[in-house]
């Protein structure tokens, strides 16, 4: 139907009769000349009807915006002073001699290039929204790259391998979505939370290097970078530690920024321990580009009698932390209120601070309602630990260490973006050493930190039972800007290790047996150690396009609520789908089965 795309029609077309299809971008009467942008995904070109030919004429008079059509013109050049160097088209324009409207369209639900319209109508009208030029670059720079990619792992011999969408629940991490089964009543699938016992499994069956890009569902609430279904690059290796994992994964990550971006990424990636993130930053994914850290004041608080301090100093699962902020002085009163409130979206009860305006001089240098509870050598450390300079503020998280580390964590980089102190740039790391397990106050119980198919730092799994709380795991996360995009580990390939991590879990022999029985069958007969990682599709292109949620580089996302205004989709369904699957609905349950 077209020997050109619009946006590829350029001078050296120039004389030449072409033939385009697309949709109308916008279309303009000047003084008895029409001028149509005409747009499809390769881009935009000029196109000019002459009331010379009437029939033409008369038929682009009746053209709206997002008509698709079918025109036939000869490439001219613009006239001098008229043309537009911010298109590959700018220079020339098409004489329209023939015309033929393919579909007409009704008013658009909103101008596809205003940039303030509601997500709810975006969502809702997706496949408007997918035509507008910054939609259409996402999509496509998520394609290339997956085909990125794919072309690094398989010249590196992964097997690209599919694994099974229904498989049973699984007894950690997220809700998982249940499907359930006609042919087994009562019974109930699982759609899978990532591919893990799957890709394990191809590991013992000896595939060696495995990959997939694989949606994931999980059954959670949902945030900026989390949607109920997302997808994932998987992969795994036999035969490999640590230092295999992360090279391969690291060096697709640069080869990503290379061919893509034409981007490059630091060589090595920079590494840092768990504890060392969540002692400076608060945080397992610190934004490296934000240059505030916190100090540690715990030690410094446990004489002070000032009760806000003084009790988490001393109590063993408490911290005081402060947070250096320059320049932070000239902050009103109100930013400070504002900065309270948002830590105590965070957990904390409060938000104590410091304006320093001369630091040589403790006692009439400094603003603060909580000067007067502490002492001077107290005062005159703070000052020294912080490096506080004439200006600076100083901000205080003092409670349990789990809430000082998420509301300062989530402070420090609040107050990096509200005050520019983001450096520019791409800042990779791996964060590694991670504990094993972390402990939950509320239910008393221990919870794998990452999965229980980790495998601990330590051969044996008599010293993984003697002290669960206390052991290391071998897994690593990679960090980019301060957000996780890829995470993995070794994992255990010997039962009685495995059987080890159920048991600090909380799960029995008999437990295990009844839901993990296949694996550790399988761990009986020859498990090779493996290992291995799962980038965040989504997330990654996000990053890599400037996007501000994951739902602005998925062709068609849910809502905040997992609803699909596109489809109108959760949905209920008739009595008779529901009765073969011998599911009733509660009285007072919405839809059409209900009894």
């Amino acid at each position: 139907m077209r020997t050109h795309l619009c946006g590829q029609v350029t001078e050296s077309d120039l004389d030449s009769e072409v033939t385009l299809c697309g949709w109308v971008n916008r279309r303009r009467d000047h003084g008895g000349v029409i001028f149509v942008d005409l747009r499809d995904h390769a881009g935009l070109v000029q196109v000019v009807f002459d009331p010379d030919r009437e029939e033409v004429f008369a038929r682009a008079e009746q053209l709206r915006s997002e008509y698709v059509i079918r025109m036939t013109g000869r490439v001219r050049r613009r006239p001098e002073g008229t043309e537009n160097p911010e298109l590959t088209t700018g220079a020339v324009e098409i004489l329209g001699l023939e015309l033929e409207v393919l579909n007409a369209a009704k008013t658009p639900p909103f101008p596809l290039d205003d940039e303030d319209v509601g997500e709810d109508t975006r969502l809702r009208y997706r496949y408007m929204d997918l035509r507008r030029p910054v939609m259409q670059e996402r999509l496509r720079l998520r394609g290339r790259v997956t085909a990125a990619m794919r072309r690094f792992l398989e010249e590196r011999d992964f097997l690209d391998l599919e694994t099974p969408m229904l498989t049973r629940a699984t007894p950690e991490g997220a809700r998982d979505y249940l499907v359930p089964s006609r042919t087994h009543a009562g019974s109930f699938f699982a759609l899978p939370q990532s591919p893990q016992l799957f890709k394990q499994l191809l590991m013992m069956s000896g595939m060696d290097r495995y990959y997939q890009i694989t949606r994931c569902f999980r059954d959670e609430d949902l945030r900026a970078d989390r949607q109920p279904e997302f997808t994932q690059l998987d992969m795994e290796m036999a035969f490999v530690d640590e230092a295999d994992v992360m090279g391969v994964t690291e060096e697709l990550m640069r080869h990503l920024f290379r061919e893509v971006m034409g981007i490059e990424l630091d060589d090595p990636f920079p590494r840092m321990s768990h504890a060392e993130a969540m002692t400076r930053f608060g945080s397992d994914k610190p934004d490296l580009r934000i240059p505030l850290e916190f100090t540690e004041l715990t030690e410094v608080m446990q004489a002070v009698e000032f009760k806000v301090f003084n009790a988490p100093a001393n109590d063993p699962e408490g911290r005081v932390a402060a947070l250096r902020v320059p320049g932070g002085a000239e902050l009103t009163r109100k930013e400070i209120d504002g900065y309270t409130e948002f830590v105590g979206r965070y957990g904390a009860k409060g938000l104590a601070y410091i304006k320093v305006n001369d630091p040589a001089d403790p006692a009439n240098g400094l603003q603060s309602p909580i000067l007067k509870f502490l002492p001077e050598d107290v005062i005159r450390e703070i000052l020294a630990r912080t490096g506080a300079a004439a200006g600076d503020l100083i901000f205080f998280g003092a409670d349990r260490a789990d809430v000082v580390n998420e509301a300062l964590g989530a402070l420090r980089v609040q107050v990096g973006h509200d005050r520019g102190l983001v450096e520019p740039g791409w800042r990779p790391l791996w964060v590694v050493d991670f504990p094993m397990f972390e402990w939950d106050p509320d239910d008393k119980r221990l919870y794998a930190l990452h999965h229980p198919f980790t495998a601990p730092a330590t051969d044996s799994p008599d010293a993984l039972r003697e002290n669960p709380r206390e052991a290391m795991s071998r897994a690593y996360d990679m960090v980019l800007n301060g957000t996780e995009v890829g995470g993995g580990s070794i994992r255990i390939h010997n039962p009685e290790m495995q059987q080890a991590a159920f048991e600090a879990l909380g799960i029995g022999e008999e437990e295990a047996r009844e839901k993990f029985g296949f694996l550790l069958d399988a761990l009986n007969f020859g498990a090779p150690p493996h290992g291995g990682l799962a980038f965040g599709l989504d997330r990654l292109v996000m990053l890599m396009s400037g996007a501000h949620s994951i739902r602005d580089v998925m062709a068609f996302p849910k809502t905040q609520t997992a609803a699909c205004l596109l489809t109108d989709a959760p949905a209920p369904v008739g009595e008779k789908p529901l009765r073969e699957l011998g599911i009733r609905l509660r009285a007072g349950v919405a839809g059409d089965g209900a009894q």
